[in-house]
C-alpha cells in the first residue's frame, strides 16, 4: 500500500482543528472496522452494544446503553435492529415492568465470536502506525480526555 504524505499540523492548521482531527480518526476506524467486518453486517455501535450484553447477560437496556456512551433513541433503534436480526432478545423485568433485559441468543453469540477478530484488526490497523510505547501512551491520553469531558456528552458513559 502506498503511504501517504503526512498532514502538516502547522499553527494555522491546529488551531480549532481538534475536532476535526478526533473526526477524521474516527472516520478512518470505522471504514477500516466496516473493511474487516464485510459480510458480517455488523456496525461499531452495534458490536459495542452486543459485547456489553455478552458481558453481562440480562442487563438493562438503560445501563447498557451507560456502559457504551449511548443516547436513549440510538440504543432503542440498534436494540430494535438486533432483536429483529434475531441476536438478541429482550424481557421486561419482573420486578421493574419499566426496565427492559438483554440477553443474546445463540445466533448473537455467534455473531460476536465472528466479528471478535476482524473488529480486533481493525483497531490493530487504525493504530499501526504508532509504535507499542506511542500506542499505550495515545490510549491512555484518549481515556483521559474521554474520561475528563465525559460530562459534556449527550449521553453519559458509565463504567461502573
Amino acid at each position: 500500500m502506498k503511504k501517504q504524505p503526512e498532514i502538516s499540523l502547522n499553527d494555522d492548521y491546529a488551531i480549532g482543528h481538534t475536532g476535526f482531527l478526533i473526526r477524521r480518526l474516527h472516520q478512518i476506524a470505522v471504514a477500516l472496522f466496516a473493511e474487516e467486518c464485510e459480510g458480517l453486517d455488523i456496525t461499531p455501535a452495534q458490536f459495542g452494544i452486543m459485547l456489553t450484553i455478552a458481558q453481562k447477560p440480562g442487563i438493562d437496556q438503560s445501563a447498557a446503553a451507560e456502559s457504551r456512551g449511548v443516547d436513549r433513541a440510538t440504543m432503542a433503534s440498534i436494540v430494535a435492529r438486533l432483536e429483529k436480526e434475531g441476536y438478541l432478545r429482550r424481557a421486561i423485568s419482573k420486578t421493574d415492568r419499566r426496565q427492559k433485559l438483554l440477553t443474546l441468543t445463540a445466533s448473537g453469540k455467534s455473531l460476536l465470536n465472528k466479528a471478535h477478530a476482524p473488529v480486533a484488526r481493525a483497531n490493530e490497523r487504525t493504530l499501526e502506525v504508532l509504535g507499542p510505547r506511542d500506542h499505550k501512551s495515545f490510549m491512555r491520553l484518549l481515556e483521559k480526555l474521554v474520561d475528563g469531558g465525559n460530562h459534556h456528552g449527550r449521553a453519559k458513559l458509565r463504567l461502573k
